[in-house]
């Protein structure tokens, strides 16, 4: 594969708009409202930064494992993964500890299971989120 260009920029914005909540936006994009999440204070039904912390490691593991498998030829019928992060108070701070990542795909039959599970930990590994923060990132697959 090749690339392109060795670096780009994602602009986003935020805005408050009143107690602990606020708008994201992108250019061209649907807005996004976020807030504060319940365990501080904040709102039940509105995605937090934490929500969004753990979406984007999952997602990009994702995106990375359809982008891998396409070019590896892997054939699957169905991908949803679940990602767990933990949240701890440690030397006077909070911070993730842990983002594990259930990842449940359908191969095709025939197709091989071992392959698919070795193209998809060389996602994680080459996941762009994943290799950007200091938070441990486990895999637990299940093949069908």
């Amino acid at each position: 594969m090749a690339i392109r260009a060795k670096s780009y920029k994602y602009v986003t914005s935020v805005r408050w708009t009143g107690e602990k909540k606020g708008m994201m936006t992108i250019a061209g994009k649907p807005p996004v409202e976020v807030a504060t999440p319940p365990e501080f204070k904040g709102h039940e039904g509105i995605w937090s930064p934490e929500d969004l912390y753990v979406a984007s490691v999952n997602s990009c593991i994702m995106t990375t494992f359809l982008a891998f498998a396409g070019r590896a030829g892997i054939a699957f019928e169905g991908y949803e993964s679940e990602a767990e992060g933990v949240l701890e108070f440690v030397d006077g701070k909070f911070l993730f500890t842990t983002i594990t990542v259930r990842p449940r795909i359908v191969l095709r039959p025939g197709e091989d299971r071992a392959r698919a599970e070795e193209i998809l930990h060389k996602a994680e590994a080459q996941c762009l989120i994943s290799n950007s923060i200091r938070t441990k990132v486990t895999l637990e697959p299940a093949f069908a």
